[in-house]
């Protein structure tokens, strides 16, 4: 699996590269700031980009634009940010331009290798991971919460929203697996998506979720 990294920090950059390395990714190329990034996507087919948000020059939200300009150049590009904060209004731009194959962490979270690993993995697949303190901020001004869901539904649904797949719903929730599909099936239906494949309206659910 080929990972092209954007990070300025040239010992966390190397860390991450030695990181993926040795669990066996092939790391394209790696660049410290968005105009080598965006050179770097243009030549290498790559499965995922792993971008820090916050770069030179203002060290604001440069990675999360950068992102979003990669997944508008490349469409359906994976991508996984992280940073030590939650940028709101990117955030949300990054989701609502498309969700498949997206990711937002918060560094702490990927000091814990086996979740970062995974994460970068479901990601790379085509999945949705994001931090559960993400969805707590990008939640925290929505004025409409999902009034139609049941409180067990909706936190089905947050759990959703985290990437967790049923079987690892179940295990959180400690319920059995027809309870979590009868959970999801009622979201779903609830939040009037049309029928399509269980990926995608699980994504959409997300995206209502997150009111995006």
């Amino acid at each position: 699996m080929r990972v092209i990294i954007l990070e300025d920090n040239p010992i966390l950059a190397e860390g991450l590269g030695l990181l993926l390395s040795n669990s066996g990714f092939e790391v394209s190329a790696v660049a410290a700031e968005a105009d080598g990034f965006a050179k770097a996507i243009s030549e290498h087919e790559v499965d995922i980009a792993v971008v820090d948000v916050r770069l030179p020059p203002t060290f604001t939200d440069e990675g999360l634009r950068a992102a979003i300009e990669a997944r508008r150049v490349r469409p359906g590009l994976p991508v996984l940010v992280f940073s030590q904060y939650v940028e709101e209004i990117y955030a949300a731009e990054l989701l609502a331009a498309g969700s498949e194959g997206v990711g937002y962490l918060l560094k702490d979270r990927v000091s814990r290798v086996d979740e970062f690993l995974d994460a970068v993995r479901r990601v790379a697949a085509g999945g949705t991971v994001l931090d559960p303190e993400v969805v707590s901020q990008l939640m925290v001004k929505k004025s409409n919460p999902l009034d139609r869901l049941t409180p067990r539904e909706r936190e089905v649904l947050a759990l959703m929203a985290e990437g967790l797949g049923n079987a690892e719903i179940r295990e959180k929730l400690v319920i059995s697996e027809g309870a979590v599909h009868k959970h999801v099936g009622n979201v779903f239906l609830k939040l009037d998506l049309p029928p399509s494949d269980s990926g995608h309206r699980r994504v959409l659910a997300v995206l209502a979720y997150l009111g995006l």
